[in-house]
């Protein structure tokens, strides 16, 4: 069912259309022994260069690390390499896929930034140990494409939603779809403040969605709208100031989320989800959050 979407009058199915793909079960997370701020490619690390407390970096992962344990992840961990600062952030790196028969395959990211291209051999390197089928993206015809940062799957679905705009180019998408056979809406983003789609984009279940409406035109608004039955909004300063949009909720129930962000907590357990609040501080300082700092996989 290869398709790219664009817009709601292409939507020509409802989610119950879309076969069934099982939760993730397992959790990929890079240490951050070497996490730092050295530069800036996005708004959130003005100003930050060289104020990471990295004690206090490391007891946020381990806490983030912790509730995935808790809620039932099998946990992998990878060593970060010296002078790859933003490498703890692995969910840009790749986008794996598990498909009907059970075969493992993920496609190799193009990083848009140059200081963060050569993390991605060291992920190469780590799912081919793994048996995984690598799929790779023309790079002389496709700018760039972050991986899981701008590219989510919906829960439970064999869809896929994918961020353009920023750090990711519209016709990576049509490559991945065809080789999936999966169709893929593709959403615009427009405030270089929400530079990936998981800055201002959760899905907390099948029917449920977590956004930042003004990161997306009318149009991408149109098919989240379409597609999910619930939309949670978070305001301007909980998802730009707290990345409440950056959460994670692997199992369609567990949402874990940096702290404060009081409306979007509220609305979230009143809608049935557990809510996990986290201290992420030290690596919003770099434009990331929980979603960020973790790698779903099958």
């Amino acid at each position: 069912m290869a398709q790219l979407i664009t817009s709601a009058e292409e939507l020509s199915f409802s989610i119950d259309d879309i076969p069934s793909m099982p939760l993730p079960k397992e959790v990929l997370m890079v240490r951050p022994l070497h996490f730092s701020v050295d530069y800036v490619i996005n708004p959130h690390m003005a100003d930050q260069v060289g104020n990471v407390d990295k004690i206090e970096a490391q007891n946020e992962w381990t806490l983030v690390q912790s509730l995935f344990d808790q809620i039932g992840m099998k946990i992998h961990i990878m060593e970060d390499q010296e002078g790859l600062p933003d490498m703890v952030f692995c969910a840009n790196q790749s986008l794996p896929y598990r498909d009907e028969d059970g075969n493992r395959h993920v496609f190799m990211s193009i990083m848009h930034a140059e200081q963060r291209k050569k993390e991605v051999p060291y992920f190469e390197q780590w799912y081919r140990q793994r048996g995984y089928e690598l799929h790779f993206l023309d790079e002389e015809k496709i700018r760039d494409f972050e991986g899981c940062g701008d590219a989510i799957w919906h829960t439970g679905r064999r869809l896929l939603w994918g961020g353009h705009g920023f750090r990711s180019s519209l016709d990576a998408y049509q490559m991945i779809s065809d080789t999936f056979g999966i169709p893929i809406i593709t959403l615009e983003l427009v405030d270089e403040s929400f530079y990936h789609l998981d800055t201002c984009f959760c899905i907390l279940d099948e029917h449920t969605a977590l956004i930042y409406p003004e990161a997306f035109t009318d149009q991408g608004l149109g098919m989240i709208h379409t597609i999910f039955d619930q939309v949670i909004e978070a305001s301007k300063y909980e998802a730009e100031e707290l990345f409440a949009c950056n959460a994670c909720c692997p199992d369609g129930r567990n949402v874990i989320i940096q702290q404060g962000a009081t409306n979007v907590t509220k609305n979230l357990r009143d809608a049935g989800f557990a809510v996990h609040e986290v201290s992420t501080y030290e690596f919003m300082k770099s434009g990331g959050s929980v979603f960020c700092m973790k790698m779903l996989l099958w």
